[in-house]
């Protein structure tokens, strides 16, 4: 498939900029993909697109405030550091500018409360750090960093916990799985009260959010990896939900390649941990969800591919125009969909 036909044109005004002040207030677009019926309505509605017994999963995962600016110690050159991934010895990360980072380099932060060392070069701007600091990483970083927000917002986030969801746990995030931060705890007990399973898996959304797919056929993009974590409560609770003919809700793009990829390669829903690199398009057969939930996506992206795959092409563009001809709030602080099959 080529990559023009995820393309989409999209009023710049529409990118929202600042979460709304209530995280439930969103609207939500609700697409029945079996009829290609599309019914307007609010996130608080999202209940009703849940049955007592369905699993609803979230990924609990921690945005780091990952987003780092420095001096080399050589020559005081500016420098401007996205903390990755965690790896052996170390830390991937992305760096600007990149040319100016070789192995040996070192980067200052905050007059030396922390230090990078460059252990090894990659392409686009990837490199490969030790890091050298006293005490515990996640509290420099809380000192030093700045939440990384993708560079389509402009406005100062005023309160870093509005690019977390009310249920993040575990630390490791260069980025907010952004269909979760419409969740409040008000809601979710609404929704347990229902008798709504609520699962959680951790991903750590790493590069892939931050690149964009470049190549013309998109068959030869490839997904960089994120670390996964599924615990045994969970898959339990999957596979029941399965057995009993309930339907599982996934919330977000990456609680949705968990999925896919314990599915994948275990044939089952199983307590496992690794790195994922699933690249889902138009072609895939979905195999361990039912319905998801997701934001609206930049055009000619890799989620939109996901989600075109979990529905049809054709409709998912005409489902977008509907959204921009409605004047929806796009991107990360904007609204939600829910694709789903069935009557509720």
């Amino acid at each position: 498939m080529k990559l023009d036909e995820f393309d989409f044109e999209l009023p710049e005004e529409l990118i929202a900029q600042t979460p709304l002040a209530n995280r439930s207030g969103s609207r939500l677009l609700a697409l029945d993909k079996s009829r290609g019926k599309i019914e307007d309505k609010y996130f608080t509605d999202i209940i009703d697109y849940l049955d007592a017994g369905d699993t609803l999963v979230l990924n609990d995962t921690r945005v780091l405030p990952a987003r780092l600016y420095g001096i080399k110690s050589e020559t005081g050159a500016k420098i401007e550091m996205l903390m990755l991934k965690p790896i052996e010895n170390g830390y991937e990360v992305l760096i600007k500018p990149a040319k100016r980072v070789k192995p040996g380099t070192e980067i200052v932060f905050g007059e030396g409360l922390l230090k990078a060392v460059c252990t090894n070069t990659f392409d686009e701007g990837i490199r490969h750090v030790e890091l050298i600091y006293d005490g515990v990483l996640e509290n420099v970083l809380d000192v030093l960093g700045e939440m990384p927000l993708p560079p389509y917002i402009k406005e100062t986030l005023e309160d870093k916990e509005r690019y977390q969801t009310v249920y993040a746990k575990n630390s490791g995030s260069a980025a907010a799985p952004t269909a979760g931060l419409h969740f409040t705890e008000g809601l979710l007990e609404e929704i347990r009260g229902k008798g709504i399973n609520i699962a959680t898996i951790t991903l750590h959304v790493g590069l892939g959010t931050f690149r964009p797919v470049s190549v013309d056929e998109i068959e030869n993009h490839k997904m960089h990896s994120e670390f996964y974590i599924m615990n045994e409560e969970t898959a339990e609770l999957l596979n029941e939900t399965r057995e009993n003919g309930k339907k599982i809700i996934s919330v977000g793009t990456t609680s949705t390649r968990t999925l896919e990829t314990i599915m994948r390669d275990y044939g089952a829903f199983e307590a496992a941990s690794g790195f994922t690199d699933i690249f889902i398009y138009p072609g895939f057969e979905y195999k361990a969800i039912d319905a998801l939930i997701t934001n609206f996506h930049l055009p000619k992206s890799s989620l939109m591919m996901l989600v075109s795959a979990f529905s049809d092409r054709d409709m998912i563009m005409e489902t977008y125009r509907h959204a921009v001809d409605e004047r929806y709030r796009f991107f990360s602080f904007g609204d939600a969909m829910i694709i789903y099959e069935g009557d509720y």
